[in-house]
Formats: C-alpha cells, structure tokens, sequence
C-alpha cells in the first residue's frame, strides 16, 4: 500500500469503530477510540484499553499513563507523531477493570485490520493483555525487553514484537518506571532487527527469476527482409 491508500484503510477502520456496537463497552463509552499515528510507521504500540481521558477526547494515551509514554518516546528521540498508537479494545472498561477475553476477541479484528494495514516491522506491546495477543503465554515479569516474532495470524506477517510494561503500572511503581525507560532504550535496535528480518522474509517469499532463454541464432534470409504485417490490435 502508498501512504494515502494507508490513510484511507485506517480511517476506514476507525469509523467503523466509532459505529461499533458489537460488545458491552459500546454502552458505557463516550467515545470510541480507534488509534492514531503516522500512517507511513513501521512502528505500532498497542496498549490495553482507553482510560477516563482517553474516553472523553476519543485519542489513545492522552492522560497521565500517555504523558508518560512521550517521555519515554523521548528518551530515544522519538515523538508520538512517529509512531502509531491503538489498544487491543476501543472502548473504555468499566472503572478501569482489564478488559474480558470475549471483549479482547470481539475487537480483535480491529487490530487485526489495522496492522495489516501499517505492516509495521515492529510491534511494541504496552501491559500483559496487550502482550498477550503478541506472546501468548508469556509473563510479563519475565518478558519484559525481550523481543519475539509475531504470528503472522495477528495481522503483522513480518514484524517482531517488544513487550514492555503498561505506562499506568510505571506510574504506581518506580521500579517499573525505571524499568520502562531500560526497556524502550533497547526499541531502536530491535526496530533494526526487524526491519532486517523483514527483509529476508520478503526476499525469501518472492520467486526466484527465471534464467533468460539462449539467444537463437537465425539465418540470413536469401529473399531479403520480411515485410511486417499488421496486428489486429
């Protein structure tokens, strides 16, 4: 896809998210919140689910927990602009609570669409249930900074996956804050990774050309040159 045809797919996707009615969040939202970003990244974060803030403006990560992540953006020099920013559901749960399974799978095409959309080369996963639709079966403990391939049944064929820590759980924890900043110093050489392994996936899929014919050599004709005939079209 061109940047534009991106534009289009994700603005598509987010107006059907905005009419959404397909689980129980729609009836307690203000808003729905379909993400936002750079349609032309290779990078996507994708976080839990909207908050207080986020409910009310209608954008991802727009709250304390957001003005966490443009810090940690910052650090490695990056700006939210960059990048692209969505949740795994897109209405805001209850008080906060986790988001459901069944509400995870209900929005799941969602996502699904949007990275196939992007195709980003590196997918970095904000809190376990965002973490866990990239690593399933991982704990967040123990996957934190560490960078696995992502299956290409998500919507992203060829990207890697970065898990780190929810900014909301940074916010309660200063250990997880320090954590976090640990964590996202080590995003820049895994984009590097995977743009690589990107590469050699594609190249791997792709059909090898076919080797050129020998040139056949062909005989003077003793009546002089052929006249050329028309084609019909």
């Amino acid at each position: 896809m061109t940047e534009a045809e991106r534009s289009v797919a994700l603005e598509q996707i987010a107006n059907e998210v905005r009419a959404c009615t397909r689980c129980r969040l729609s009836a307690g939202r203000t808003r729905a919140v379909p993400g936002e970003g750079n349609p032309d990244t290779e990078v996507m974060f994708v976080g839990e689910g909207p908050g207080f803030n986020e409910d009310r403006e209608g954008r991802p990560f727009v709250g304390r927990a957001g003005a966490l992540l443009v810090r940690l953006l910052a650090s490695i020099g990056w700006r939210r602009e960059d990048v692209f920013i969505t949740n795994v559901v897109k209405c805001r749960p209850p008080d906060n609570r986790d988001p459901l399974p069944d509400e995870i799978a209900t929005c799941a095409p969602f996502l699904q669409r949007q990275l196939a959309a992007l195709d980003p080369a590196l997918v970095v996963t904000l809190g376990r249930y965002s973490m866990g639709t990239f690593m399933p079966g991982a704990r967040i403990g123990a996957a934190h900074g560490t960078t696995r391939p992502v299956d290409p049944a998500t919507g992203a064929p060829h990207a890697l996956a970065v898990a780190m820590y929810h900014p909301a759980a940074a916010l309660r924890t200063p250990d997880i804050e320090r954590t976090s900043f640990v964590d996202m110093a080590s995003v820049p050489a895994a984009l590097l990774a995977a743009r690589a392994r990107r590469q050699l996936l594609q190249a791997a899929a792709s059909p090898a050309p076919e080797p050129p014919l020998p040139a056949t050599p062909v005989a003077p004709d003793p009546d002089g040159p052929a006249i050329p005939q028309p084609t019909l079209f």
